[in-house]
């Protein structure tokens, strides 16, 4: 078993992502910076509608399907920067199952040479898919391509981890698609604020994977029990305005606040007490070598 050292694994230390980051992942972590240029890529292939239905039955074929592939490239580009941004949320992290960003480079190469053979030719269809490819790749860049901080780390207990913490973060995702629904801001601040407070544990566990029978309770039955209760109350409130029922839910999301914000705590001190052992019986080790040499 990996040594403990200061509550983390040295050198390293599970994303699948992410991520994504969801893409399991984080995308409710912070506001997430994917947007700008891939929503482009699905508006720049939108004038092939234009081209379709304005050409002969074979060529509009060929623009609709070099349409249909632009815009699953886009898509693919999209979900790919998610579990990017899932994998780089994590110090432990595997690489994502799927190159979605390379298959997206791919996709949109092939569209590009679909929109070439329909407008112009073969030569132009290389020329427009090489250039395509080339671009996207240098654009969105490549995905990861290795799992990170897992040196040395016992690999069942870290797919335990990435299990729990994909399970936890779907409760999160969840939570925060429901009290969207209540149509109350400062509530969803202030369930951003405890999503906060929760990844935090997460990021705790991931770091030492020992910890997650510790912790097991509040990935699992108190973050389903919070996000029920969200659900609930984003229904009810939703239609009723409840003045009570926004106290009550409020007053709900301190505690569970204050609780995951405790067993963080608890498990960082529980990691401290570790390294203190640790360089205690290292410190003696040292002092019983020692006196062995001046025997000598």
């Amino acid at each position: 078993m990996a040594q403990k050292f200061g509550g983390k694994y040295s050198p390293d230390g599970h994303q699948q992502a992410p991520q994504p980051a969801s893409s399991g992942g984080v995308r409710g972590a912070k506001r997430s910076r994917v947007g700008g240029r891939v929503n482009l890529l699905f508006i720049a292939p939108l004038p092939l509608i234009w081209q379709a239905f304005t050409s002969e039955p074979v060529v509009m074929l060929q623009y609709l399907a070099a349409l249909g592939v632009l815009l699953l490239a886009a898509w693919m580009t999209r979900e790919g920067l998610f579990a990017q941004e899932a994998y780089d949320a994590r110090k432990v992290a595997r690489r994502p199952a799927l190159p979605r960003k390379m298959l997206g480079s791919v996709l949109t190469a092939a569209g590009l040479g679909l929109a070439g053979i329909a407008g112009h030719g073969p030569l132009d269809a290389i020329i427009f898919a090489v250039i395509g490819g080339v671009l996207h790749g240098f654009a969105f860049g490549l995905d990861p391509m290795r799992d990170k901080g897992m040196d040395g780390v016992n690999s069942h207990q870290t797919d335990r981890v990435a299990r729990a913490v994909e399970e936890a973060e779907a409760h999160l995702a969840a939570m925060r698609e429901a009290i969207m629904r209540a149509g109350d801001r400062a509530l969803e601040r202030r369930v951003d604020a405890f999503q906060t407070t929760a990844r935090d544990l997460f990021r705790t566990v991931e770091e030492d994977p020992r910890d997650l029978t510790a912790a097991r309770r509040y990935l699992g039955v108190y973050l389903l029990g919070a996000r029920d209760a969200t659900i609930k109350f984003a229904d009810l409130y939703s239609r009723t305005q409840d003045a009570k029922a926004r106290a009550d839910y409020a007053a709900l999301l301190d505690d569970l606040e204050k609780n995951f914000a405790a067993r963080t705590q608890k498990l960082l001190l529980e990691d401290r007490g570790d390294l203190n052992v640790e360089i205690d019986v290292l410190r003696e080790r040292l002092e019983r070598e020692g006196l062995h040499q001046d025997t000598l």
